[in-house]
């Protein structure tokens, strides 16, 4: 990593850092814990406070940080996510360990930690579809829902019939449908601090044999077509409107463009993976040239899927 005499600007007391430390006791806590073992990109200076709660762990967690106006953040399993080299100040809290998945007929409960990727095994094993085209997306369910992710023109929110949550001060929550905002890559969680701790599903019974042969081919399609060999925080971009974002690139002759570590794939235009040595500084630049030069020679403005969080040298 690139070395500056600049240091993160921390926001939490040693006192207060021993407090959340010791509040939790079914899960894992740590200091200066780095982010490049926790982001699919796998870059990022440390967390000054990081935590993966267990359920029991929840309402302690949230008590402290909301009394003591601790900044924090709520990740999955940090894909579509850049995190500074600098680190992120404050506390980030890690849904993988909540986890546990139940069906009920054609319902599915998910704690927010379950992975996409089993969560839509298990549906396939209970003969329901509706998460085919969700199955290869490298996320929790509970980041899936805060974006509104998607793929092969199924978005998360087509499934969800309710959220659980937890607000900042530990008051528990439920929300219809209809209250969440849906919308391409948002939903009314992408601008609220409240920490997602569950989702129910509903799908549609079907043959299991067709679901599993779907999800088959589509992830087949997807490691044909995705640089998946290469660490990456997914798709860069978000499609604009009428167009689609890495023919806008190699239309643009970035295919393959390199800063640093960080580069254009090859295979599709559309991520940027890192060659093995990549900053979060160089992914960040490379974005930022991929925009101005496709800006430049297409008129049009790509804006980055990808969430920007921490502190950048």
């Amino acid at each position: 990593m690139k070395t500056s005499l600049r240091k993160r600007t921390d926001a939490v007391t040693d006192s207060l850092k021993r407090e959340l430390l010791s509040a939790v006791a079914d899960g894992k806590s740590s200091l200066e814990e780095p982010m490049a073992g926790h982001t699919t990109m796998r870059v990022g200076g440390p967390a000054e406070v990081y935590i993966e709660p267990g359920s029991g762990d929840l309402s302690k967690v949230s008590e402290i940080l909301y009394n003591n106006g601790i900044p924090y953040m709520i990740i999955g399993n940090g894909s579509n996510l850049l995190v500074g080299d600098l680190g992120i100040p404050g506390a980030v809290i890690s849904t993988v360990r909540l986890k546990t998945v139940n069906v009920n007929e054609n319902h599915i409960y998910a704690d927010a930690g379950a992975m996409l990727s089993r969560v839509s095994r298990i549906a396939a094993d209970s003969s329901l579809s509706g998460m085919e085209e969700l199955s290869g997306i490298p996320g929790t369910i509970g980041g899936a829902l805060r974006m509104n992710a998607g793929a092969y023109g199924r978005e998360t929110g087509d499934i969800v019939e309710a959220v659980y949550t937890l607000t900042p001060d530990g008051e528990k929550r439920r929300y219809k449908r209809d209250e969440l905002e849906f919308g391409y890559r948002k939903s009314t969680f992408s601008d609220r601090k409240e920490l997602i701790t569950g989702v129910d599903l509903v799908l549609e019974f079907g043959d299991e044999k067709n679901i599993k042969a779907r999800m088959r081919e589509l992830n087949q399609k997807r490691r044909d077509k995705q640089p998946l060999e290469h660490p990456s925080a997914g798709s860069t971009f978000k499609r604009p409107e009428g167009y689609f974002a890495g023919k806008l690139i190699e239309d643009s002759g970035l295919k393959g463009y390199r800063v640093g570590g960080a580069c254009v794939s090859e295979k599709h235009c559309g991520f940027i993976i890192n060659l093995g040595n990549a900053t979060a500084g160089d992914v960040r630049t490379l974005i930022n040239e991929v925009i101005s030069k496709v800006r430049e020679d297409s008129g049009v403005t790509l804006e980055p899927e990808v969430i920007m969080t921490g502190e950048f040298l």
